[in-house]
């Protein structure tokens, strides 16, 4: 048994390897037909070639040709591989015998939940961000990209503070500071956590476009196609040939739980919103506190200083405290999501 992961602060927290020996049986049974007789659940996702288990809200996690699990995001074992036959998953005995010792061990225990939340009100300080100008009483008045991501910030972190005591709720800035773009992802990447815990990332900007008729909001997540390093050489013991296996699932994890992300927060941006501005939908890009956060994040993009009637609105308490809201919604509907699907039962 060994914690690999050392320094490097991971959403998926990979704890254990166990080597098992080696098994000369073939893949003769059906993981189809097998599930089903078990009461276990199948799913499987074309798009990344993966595989998944599920059972009294635990899950297996598996690539046909791979002789790497991981287990409830947790556990990674060597096993012999599944693999496609006649468009039809085979496993072998020992296989599925191991799946299922995992379910019936696993059986009504905690599993991983949201340790910390990451909220990075943008830009700060000497750097006012995008700058729009709108009347007020008959006087001009700057509205700062600072100043609206500061106080929209504010706002969500009470929110979370308030429903998630149990939970490190950190801000990057909770006054009129610069920060860096490398001192906003250290001080996420640098959160301690426990074992069973994940951490989140949620940058909040505002926009501003040459075209002044530019409106809406939107939220980023990074490019699935962009390659990057997010764990530890150290989590393969250096191993040339698994790390590379083992940084890829990583890499996917993250893609596909800050889309979720993203989802959840555009949906709860347009309950609260409504038709005051419009939705531009979720996108992807290599912004670059999104791809230097090791784990899942996103950028949120509240609205255009540079539209009249949008720069009017974010300046009003009232519509920011509507959109902290709806992040916070969005928050909480992935937060309930994850832990929910990975067997975490709340002790409040």
């Amino acid at each position: 048994m060994k914690n690999f992961l050392k320094k490097s602060k991971i959403w998926i927290l990979i704890s254990l390897i166990f080597m098992l020996q080696p098994v000369f049986s073939q893949n003769e049974l059906s993981l189809i037909q097998k599930a089903e007789e078990s009461g276990i659940t199948f799913y499987w996702d074309s798009f990344t070639n993966t595989g998944m288990l599920e059972k009294n809200n635990h899950q297996l996690t598996f690539r046909p040709g791979e002789k790497i699990v991981v287990l409830d995001s947790s556990l990674i074992i060597f096993s012999d591989a599944p693999s496609i036959e006649n468009n039809e998953i085979k496993i072998s005995k020992n296989f599925f015998d191991k799946a299922a010792e995992h379910f019936s061990n696993n059986e009504g225990k905690c599993g991983y939940k949201i340790g910390a939340i990451i909220i990075d009100p943008g830009h700060g300080g000497k750097d006012p961000g995008a700058i729009g100008t709108i009347t007020v009483d008959g006087k001009s008045v700057k509205v700062q990209e600072k100043d609206v991501v500061l106080t929209t910030g504010k706002k969500l972190y009470a929110m979370l503070k308030k429903q998630y005591p149990e939970k490190q709720i950190i801000m990057t800035r909770s006054t009129d500071i610069f920060l860096t773009l490398n001192e906003r992802t250290d001080i996420a990447n640098n959160v301690k956590l426990a074992d069973d815990e994940a951490i989140l990332f949620v940058a909040i900007h505002a926009n501003a476009s040459l075209d002044k008729k530019s409106s809406g909001y939107e939220v980023w997540y990074l490019s699935p196609g962009y390659r990057r390093t997010v764990i530890d050489k150290s989590a393969a013991d250096n191993d040339k040939t698994l790390f590379p296996i083992l940084n890829s699932m990583m890499e996917e994890e993250y893609t596909t739980e800050s889309i979720l992300i993203a989802k959840f927060i555009m949906d709860g941006l347009q309950v609260q919103i409504g038709d005051k501005s419009k939705a531009r939908g979720i996108k992807a890009e290599e912004w670059f506190v999104v791809k230097h956060a090791n784990m899942p994040s996103v950028l949120i993009e509240v609205g255009f200083v540079t539209n009249q009637k949008e720069a009017q609105l974010l300046h009003t308490d009232d519509y920011l405290q509507k959109t902290a809201l709806g992040i916070y919604n969005g928050i909480n509907a992935f937060v309930t999501h994850f832990e929910r699907s990975r067997g975490f039962t709340s002790t409040k």
